[in-house]
């Protein structure tokens, strides 16, 4: 089958950009442009020949916009078939259209706008233009569909050399347009569903439907015999690893992002207004450290596990910094550097480093409640971000020794890193700088004795230092081991059916012990 030529088009676009230089080429290659409302205007403004719809169709758009390319002119010229619908276009006056441009009401912009009302909300749902675009796409054995301003530069020079587009092109476009009409529905349905929510006092709706765009196709998986590749969320979730900037070396395996998301995640659950740094290897922290300067929190988070952070992934809450990145650069072999931002002077010095992958993630978002997904085997399980911030007030001190200010400050700290090591996690910490970390084993137990073997190894003491456990302690056995090596103060959720005597035995050690009510179990 000869390729079909393009001899009009129908433009209706919410995006606008490049759509003039775009229409100007219709035009010099002969081609005539139908256009809708705000988009006639534009042409109207700018001298381009078009004929309005409403010219078209013989029929005004009416309903304040409501209805405009809801026509049988309109959907006849584009869903038409060679050597089947001719005598049908002929006895109606219906004239083929061969190349539709068109893009969606701006729905989530407007749902951003925190001023956005229900029914603004509502009047953004377009009709006529999904409706345009999946009739483009059923048809584009014929018809070329372009939603996106990026692939003008491809349509026009086909158009310049052919008069025509190809197949393969023809077909790459309607797949895209289809994606677009995807997303658009599932931001509306994902509105309305939060909206029903919020009137239910409930969290989970009875369907969820995510959107994902591939970003990159990956080496390989987890291993080099299992293929992979990253897709990022749509909308694009703000400020989050999967739309960080990569400003040096190459992108990120499989694993490294893995890394990378347990890192980011760790730092950004610090207190943000003091510089911190968090090192993770294997999806756990090796160390983990804040300070009055990054720098100085940097070489203590080093210290704490040097030899499990060489080839680990960095990430900090405060922006690299010239001594930062010189003490990185002549002290450690690492994978990735994640940071809100990193200066000028410091991207020089990295760059040093060919191979380091340096990320810049921006700041940390507003703390929402954003869903985690997990796949199973024929399945999805769906949680909450494991968010919470302790209140002083809700605590329990049921041990007669209450915690100094000093083991305060550290046990809220350990706090926040527990919840980033896999359970059953142990985290010892003194002076904001984790000293020992024990976690992913099956007895609570051995993850004490861990924390406390690696502390001693680097022979750093754990006398005064204070413990998190993720979970309730459930015997007296494990605290005995902190006791003994020299923990004065523990934080961790209480309930455990032997509560009283896990308190008798802190009250023998003189131990300071916090019950949280909250559980910090990561599987």
């Amino acid at each position: 089958m000869n390729e079909p030529a393009i001899k009009r088009a129908l433009l209706s676009v919410s995006n606008k950009n490049d759509l003039i230089p775009f229409s100007q080429c219709l035009i010099k290659n002969h081609i005539e442009i139908l256009a809708t409302g705000g988009t006639a205007n534009l042409l109207q403004k700018h001298g381009i020949p078009h004929i309005p719809i409403s010219d078209y169709t013989g029929f005004p758009e009416i309903l304040g916009g409501r209805v405009k390319t809801l026509h049988p002119k309109i959907y006849a010229g584009i869903l038409r078939r060679p050597g089947i619908d001719e005598p049908t276009l002929t006895s109606h006056q219906i004239e083929t259209i061969d190349l539709i441009v068109v893009n969606l009401y701006p729905f989530q912009e407007t749902i951003n706008n925190p001023d956005c009302t229900f029914d603004q909300a509502i009047e953004q749902i377009d009709i006529g233009g999904p409706t345009m675009l999946r009739a483009a796409a059923k048809n584009h054995k014929l018809v070329t569909v372009i939603v996106d301003p990026k692939d003008y530069g491809l349509v026009a020079e086909a158009i310049q050399k052919k008069g025509h587009t190809s197949d393969e092109l023809r077909r790459q476009l309607a797949v895209k347009a289809f994606a677009h009409t995807a997303l658009y529905d599932q931001i509306i349905f994902n509105y309305l569903n939060q909206q029903s929510l919020v009137d239910n006092d409930s969290l989970f709706p009875n369907h969820y439907q995510p959107f994902f765009e591939k970003k990159e196709t990956l080496r390989y998986g987890e291993n080099p015999h299992q293929a992979a590749a990253l897709y990022t969320e749509m909308p694009p979730r703000e400020n989050s690893l999967a739309h960080a900037q990569l400003l040096q070396g190459k992108p990120l395996s499989y694993n490294n992002l893995l890394d990378s998301d347990a890192a980011l995640g760790c730092v950004r659950a610090l207190n943000p207004d003091k510089p911190g740094c968090a090192i993770i290897k294997h999806g756990t922290p090796c160390g983990v450290a804040q300070a009055e300067d990054l720098a100085q929190a940097y070489q203590l988070a080093l210290n704490a596990d040097p030899s499990s952070a060489f080839g680990g992934i960095i990430a900090t809450n405060q922006p690299i910094d010239k001594e930062t990145a010189t003490l990185m650069v002549n002290q450690q072999f690492l994978e990735v550097i994640l940071a809100p931002a990193v200066s000028e002077e410091s991207r020089q010095l990295l760059s040093r480093k060919p191979a380091w992958r340096v990320l810049a993630c921006g700041p940390a978002p507003k703390l929402s409640l954003q869903l985690m997904l997990r796949s199973i085997n024929g399945g999805l399980l769906i949680q909450q971000e494991d968010w919470d911030t302790l209140d002083k007030n809700k605590l329990k001190v049921p041990t007669k020794r209450q915690p100094s200010a000093q083991e305060w400050q550290d046990l809220y700290f350990a706090w926040q890193i527990v919840q980033y090591v896999k359970s059953n996690a142990i985290v010892y910490a003194k002076n904001l700088t984790t000293i020992g970390i024990g976690g992913g084993q099956t007895s609570r137990v051995f993850s004490a004795e861990i924390a406390a073997l690696k502390a001693h190894q680097l022979n750093l003491s754990l006398e005064d230092a204070v413990a998190a456990s993720d979970a309730f302690i459930p015997f007296a056995d494990g605290l005995e081991v902190m006791a003994k090596s020299g923990i004065r103060a523990i934080i961790q959720p209480g309930g455990s059916k032997r509560d009283e005597e896990v308190i008798a035995a802190a009250d023998y050690y003189q131990i300071a012990m916090v019950f949280t009510g909250i559980r910090h179990f990561r599987h």
